[in-house]
């Protein structure tokens, strides 16, 4: 209770020294615009299909990193190597290399390995918000849409203003950012950049991250642009991250991309990726076992959404992506792929909605790939909606898992793709406009899942494909929103798999799934200007004892000078999210930010 005291002191030093200030607006739980999964933006009470929307942009000093939002939605699993760097991402208990990761709707998978896929180029001051669809994507999205998608989407500025951010605290961390906006008539202008240092919780766990990026908003004949560059740095000791080694490894990622409105109803993008890793086995031998892997990938797409007749929409696409990787492991690839889908939904308001949707992916060589899908809604009432689901979803391996080799971990050439057949129902209520409550049964049936198995502890992990693995469970949600100013989210999932699968071997990644996993954020205005945030996890891994961990932070939100304090693991609990990779015991990072805003026209 002392820790917790003292934090509720520091907020009321914070809300004395506030200036008064109308208190914002939130949106109303039962009206947020959920995009992700839907041939059309949507409701939250008419999405057929289970999404989560988080908001970014609610308390931004009251977190330290994008894992912070997505460990509060229970059915997201995030298995991070230590704060600030390498984390996987899975939902509804599928692998991490069976979720897809985007940012403002462009792929954002590296082609090496799904363990980069958090590693996003995007300062976190940038982020509006994050979207996550739970299930199968593959129909709208393509490969890597197993489990589920989550959508990292940029802010647009709504001021010309200028923030900065500088903390520090525990493990030597040491934090700064800075973000610049312009705002005109006809466009807008981006610009941010945050670092990171720490100098480790642990014996080879140190860190430094850098992020930067600038993103052009404007509108012109054409229609509205949108030009985003970035680009992030990553270097730390990995102890422990890839078997008993002290080792160490450095990533940069690279990310441009253009979306380009054509007219009303046509969009266009293009994007391109690169990501760098290398990697060093022994820390202390640089001359030793060493790795150096480079991936380019581009993409393309033109997209269509138009009304066929009222209230049935069409949506189409045609998309094209190409990577290619050079590496000193895993030798020299590439390979191209395009794909059509079509879905269309009917939507009667506060009746029901019906989706069909298809996808057929091309791979070079002609092989191809068919991705169904069908869901829809039915309202009982205005405050009671059924919801169901049916989808296939599919994924290609990455080159680790095709070509990696080293004392631990061994690749497999002959690997066949993943796939999967993704089924959900449940019911949504909306007793009130600030209430939303929801509970979902899902079952997941795969195909040729990969994982890396071993006989005992003494032999290498093998990359192979597992048969007959299979994920049932339900979830249950509750978002209370009491005042415009508080936020209240519960949210419990429950999961079982198929062990059988296994046939007595050893698994490194797919069965370390959480069996239980609940979740309270709670987000509240202690005064015009301060907010308190609290984050408690319970979870309980496959065969493994549950554990608990506590967050709290408390900021002020409006005025120039905005300091912040986050403590993270109040529990002070000892534990794993990956098997033999500790986790931080108890931290604190405190600081401040400075922001300055042009007044608007007419104030």
């Amino acid at each position: 209770m002392k820790p917790l005291l003292n934090i509720l002191f520091i907020a009321s030093l914070l809300a004395a020294c506030a200036d008064a200030q109308p208190k914002p607006t939130l949106p109303s739980v039962d009206t947020t615009v959920v995009v992700l999964g839907s041939p059309i933006p949507v409701s939250e009470q008419e999405s057929a299909r289970a999404v989560v929307s988080l908001d970014a942009q609610r308390a931004p000093l009251a977190y330290q990193q994008i894992e912070d939002y997505l460990r509060t939605d229970s059915s997201v699993d995030i298995q991070q190597r230590g704060g600030g760097i390498m984390a996987d991402i899975s939902v509804r208990g599928a692998s991490f290399e069976q979720t897809l990761v985007l940012v403002n709707g462009l792929r954002m998978d590296s082609a090496e390995t799904a363990h980069f896929n958090l590693d996003l180029p995007i300062p976190l001051l940038t982020i509006e918000r994050i979207d996550v669809l739970h299930g199968d994507g593959s129909t709208l999205y393509g490969s890597d849409a197993i489990g589920g998608v989550a959508d990292v989407r940029t802010m647009k500025p709504a001021d010309t203003a200028l923030r900065f951010k500088a903390g520090a605290g525990s493990f030597g961390e040491n934090e700064q950012a800075v973000l610049g906006s312009v705002v005109e008539k006809n466009w807008s202008d981006l610009l941010a950049g945050d670092r990171e240092f720490s100098t480790g919780f642990m014996t080879d766990r140190d860190y430094r991250t850098e992020n930067a990026s600038n993103e052009l908003r404007f509108a012109s004949a054409l229609g509205n642009s949108d030009l985003l560059f970035a680009g992030d740095d990553r270097t730390y000791g990995a102890n422990q991250f890839y078997g008993p080694y002290v080792s160490w490894e450095r990533t940069k990622g690279w990310f441009a991309a253009l979306t380009q409105q054509i007219n009303s109803s046509t969009q266009l993008s293009a994007a391109y990726r690169r990501h760098s890793d290398i990697f060093l086995l022994e820390r202390s031998q640089p001359e030793g076992y060493k790795n150096q892997h480079v991936d380019d990938g581009f993409e393309g797409a033109v997209r269509d959404r138009r009304t066929l007749i009222k209230n049935l929409t069409l949506a189409s696409g045609l998309e094209a992506d190409m990577d290619h990787i050079v590496s000193t492991n895993l030798g020299q690839h590439s390979r191209n792929r395009g794909a059509g889908y079509a879905a269309v939904e009917w939507l009667q308001p506060e009746r029901g909605s019906l989706s069909f949707g298809a996808r057929e992916e091309v791979f070079d060589g002609g092989r191809s790939v068919f991705s169904p899908m069908i869901s829809g809604t039915r309202w009982l009432s205005q405050k009671t909606i059924l919801h169901a689901s049916v989808g296939h979803g599919f994924r290609i391996p990455t080159y680790l898992d095709l070509y990696y080799s080293d004392p631990s971990t061994l690749g497999n050439p002959n690997l066949k793709p993943e796939s999967a057949w993704n089924f959900d129902a449940g019911v949504s209520w909306f007793p009130k406009p600030e209430v939303a409550a929801t509970v979902t049964a899902f079952y997941s049936r795969q195909h040729d899942t990969i994982d890396y198995t071993r006989a005992s502890e003494t032999d290498p992990w093998q990359a192979s494909n597992l048969p007959g693995v299979q994920f049932k469970g339900i979830e249950a949600s509750v978002a209370w929103q009491p005042r415009s100013t508080g936020r209240l989210m519960l949210s419990w999932t429950n999961l079982a798999g198929a062990q059988s699968a296994l046939h007595g071997l050893q698994s490194e990644y797919v069965f370390n799934y959480p069996i239980n996993n609940a979740r309270i954020d709670w987000t509240q205005q202690v005064s015009r200007q301060v907010v308190l945030n609290t984050r408690l996890g319970v979870i309980q891994r496959f065969e493994k004892s549950p554990y608990a961990v506590w967050d709290v932070s408390v900021a002020r939100q409006l005025g120039r000078f905005r300091p912040y304090l986050q403590l993270t693991n109040l529990s002070n609990t000892g534990y794993e999210e990956i098997v033999n990779v500790r986790m931080p015991l108890r931290g604190v990072v405190g600081g401040f930010e400075i922001v300055l805003a042009k007044p608007r026209s007419g104030s």
